[in-house]
This record gives C-alpha cells, structure tokens and sequence, in this order.
C-alpha cells in the first residue's frame, strides 16, 4: 500500500498563532485536514507538528493491520525538516527534537517513509489549510 503525504506549517510572528496543514492521498482518495495549533509557535515547530498529525492521521485510517505493509512519501516545504529527518542536518532546539523522537517513533510503525523536499508551489494544498487552520482560529 502506497500512501503520499503533503503537510505544512505556518506561524505568523514565529513564533506567533500556528496552523498545519495536511493531504493525505491513500486508495485514489484524497483526504485534507487543517489544525490550529496555538499561539507562541515557531514555524518549524508547526512543520514537525503537521507531519506527526498526518503520520498519526494515516495509523488511524488504515489501521493496525495494514500499517505494516503502508509506504509512504512525505512531502514538505521545509527543506529543514526534511533534511533533519534525513540525517543530513542536526537537531539543535530541544522542542524540534522531541518531535523528531515522535515522529522517529511513529515510523516504526510503517514498512517504509521516505522524506522528500518540495518546493512551496508544490505544497500549495498543504498550506492553504495550515493558512486557513490560523485564519479560523477563535478569538
């Protein structure tokens, strides 16, 4: 079973309110979640915490017995991220690292992730929803 996943993050202020974004595309179904997650967030934090909410979202989906079988492409804007989670780059901020051990910990889960780099124009859908997670938060 073959899964994509295009997330985002956003943060205005960095840190400031954040949302994330997420397509999930399994079974020629495309699935689309957005989230506000608070305020005081920076953008890298909400990065990391759109693509655990996708991982977790996708778990959910398939369940427990085709979990194991699932691979899947995670697509992101943030070069940081993906570079991070390619061993490429260090992790130096304590709150990027726990989310790096969550989301290290949720790929146990997975037959196989790969993690690639995209440019903004091609994560369009993943951040609209980020942006409309921020614009619809409640005052």
């Amino acid at each position: 079973m073959k899964i994509e996943i295009f997330t985002d993050g956003g943060s205005r202020g960095n840190p400031g309110i954040a949302g994330i974004g997420a397509v999930i595309k399994l079974n020629n179904q495309t699935r689309k979640y957005s989230q506000f997650l608070g305020d005081y967030k920076t953008n890298n934090e909400a990065e990391y915490q759109a693509l655990i909410f996708a991982l977790k979202k996708v778990k959910q989906l398939i369940g427990k017995k085709l979990v194991k079988e699932a691979i899947l492409t995670c697509y992101a804007d943030s070069e940081l991220m993906v570079k991070q989670l390619n061993h490429q780059y260090k992790l130096k901020n304590e709150e990027i690292k726990k989310a790096f051990l969550e989301i290290w910990n949720l790929m146990l889960s997975f037959k196989r992730i790969e993690f690639k780099h995209i440019p903004r124009e091609k994560n369009k859908e993943a951040d609209s929803l980020a942006n409309k997670a921020m614009d619809e938060r409640l005052f």
